[in-house]
């Protein structure tokens, strides 16, 4: 074959290697991340981070997580961080009904994922999985808590932690015991600590749920106190997530409890700015 020949042949198959490469649009960390970037985050907590019931049916709905979300419905962190950093992938280790002593094994997980960034929203299970007598004590919340930090500030030192604060339960259902069908769905044994008899005034519902809303103040006291301890790696919400006024167009109409999209969505939007990103 001429030499010339054989040269155009070098020269087209290059071009066929450039026009086959370029039409994978898939992003790829070594090409797109900067230093210092991102690569990796997950998440660990509960249903509200799994987006439990924000899809029309009482399951876990990932793709509406505040947190690692990839869904158009809800601006996650997730999606507000690959704007900028395109190969971030993102892991939901929450856990429907977990409690604080589940952290240990979540963050076991992110440590594996060789997460940068982690989110962390714990706690509502700790008060809500039984009857008041059965909510978890202070001192072991804490200690529960702090397992699961050191696990990962012992595996994962220079990843980025944001610690959420618990929502406002008590507040969901000053808006929702008016609301029959909120009633009837807290029927059937939604977080009974404080919702048991939700219309009862009877001097003993009412210190109930003030037993309650007080555990639930001291966890969070509790959660800013850990990610304190933590180091400069750590970064507390300054309570956002509490203060957000979470009414009723804000949860499922199926158990009247868990954030739907639109909540997920609120949860991602008043929690971003502790996360420190956008600095």
């Amino acid at each position: 074959m001429p030499r010339r020949w054989v040269a155009a042949l070098a020269c087209l198959a290059a071009l066929v290697a450039i026009a086959c490469d370029g039409a994978d649009a898939s992003p790829r960390p070594s090409a797109s991340a900067r230093p210092g970037a991102p690569t990796v985050m997950s998440a660990l907590g509960d249903s509200i981070t799994t987006g439990f019931a924000s899809c029309l049916v009482l399951v876990t709905c990932e793709r509406n997580s505040w947190s690692t979300g990839d869904g158009i419905r809800v601006e996650s962190h997730y999606r507000r961080l690959r704007e900028r950093y395109p190969a971030l992938r993102a892991y939901d280790r929450a856990t429907p009904g977990a409690r604080a002593t589940a952290l240990v094994g979540q963050a076991g997980a992110a440590v594996r994922d060789r997460a940068d960034y982690v989110t962390v929203l714990i706690g509502a299970n700790d008060a809500c999985h039984g009857g008041i007598d059965a909510m978890a004590p202070v001192a072991t919340f804490r200690d529960q808590v702090d397992r699961g930090l050191r696990v990962l500030r012992k595996g994962r030192p220079r990843a980025r932690v944001l610690v959420v604060s618990i929502p406002d339960l008590y507040r969901l259902w000053e808006m929702g015991h008016t609301e029959p069908r909120a009633v009837r769905a807290w029927g059937y044994g939604i977080c009974p600590a404080l919702l048991a008899d939700p219309t009862s005034t009877a001097p003993a519902a009412v210190a109930r749920r003030a037993r309650f809303r007080q555990r639930i103040d001291d966890y969070n006291a509790q959660l800013r106190a850990a990610c304190r301890a933590y180091g400069s790696r750590c970064r507390w919400d300054r309570g956002a997530a509490h203060r957000l006024r979470f009414g009723l167009a804000l949860v499922n109409t199926l158990d009247w409890f868990h954030p739907n999209a639109s909540g997920q969505d609120r949860l991602a939007e008043v929690s971003w700015p502790a996360a420190g990103w956008s600095d």
